[in-house]
């Protein structure tokens, strides 16, 4: 039963996206305008795929347009030793847990309440997955005061949260090593 619900719950969360939002964006495109840099990481395009690399410090890309009510894709490789995540409602450009909603990409984290797939102290890995070195997909649904994670299609997160609201997305490179994205799609109905 375990194994039918797994690949159950994401097609029936592809059909409430569908119904539930009406339009579709490709977020941090090649030579697009809707999105920008900032801090310390390298970020360009090889393949299609977005980079970040850092050797000290932090960096992000952030939509210069902000967002409610989404359902966001993405496909991720992170390599051994960074420390990366998604970022999601942020109110300003920046990024921090009272600012956004951060959905962590760090399978090593010394806390491991912090680790890949959690809500970066608000809400604890509900399962581990391993993604090291690896394409891995995110899938983050935020309605309303709601937001539920999955990390190659494994659930490992479900909570409530009423700040922020809404914001911007942002994607981040920090500490040390690469972290590689791709196939980044937003579905909304409202920003």
């Amino acid at each position: 039963m375990k194994r039918a619900l797994k690949y159950i719950l994401p097609s029936l969360l592809v059909l409430f996206l569908n119904s539930a939002c009406n339009t579709t964006t490709i977020l941090f495109q090649e030579n697009s305008d809707d999105w920008e840099i900032f801090g310390a990481a390298d970020w360009r395009f090889s393949n299609g795929n977005l980079i970040g690399a850092i050797e000290e410090g932090a960096g992000f890309v952030m939509t210069k347009d902000s967002y409610k009510d989404f359902a966001l894709e993405l496909e991720f490789y992170p390599d051994s030793t960074i420390n990366s995540g998604v970022f999601i409602r942020c109110m300003k450009k920046e990024l921090s847990a009272s600012n956004c909603h951060e959905l962590n990409i760090w399978d090593l984290h010394p806390n491991q309440d912090y680790r890949t797939g959690a809500i970066v102290s608000k809400g604890i890995p509900k399962a581990h997955v391993e993604t090291l070195n690896k394409w891995n997909s995110y899938k983050i649904l935020a309605m309303e005061n709601r937001i539920q994670v999955w990390v190659n299609t494994i659930k490992t997160a479900d909570s409530t949260f009423l700040h922020p609201p809404e914001g911007y997305i942002a994607l981040q490179a920090m500490g040390n090593g690469k972290i590689k994205f791709r196939n980044i799609m937003l579905k909304s109905g409202e920003h």
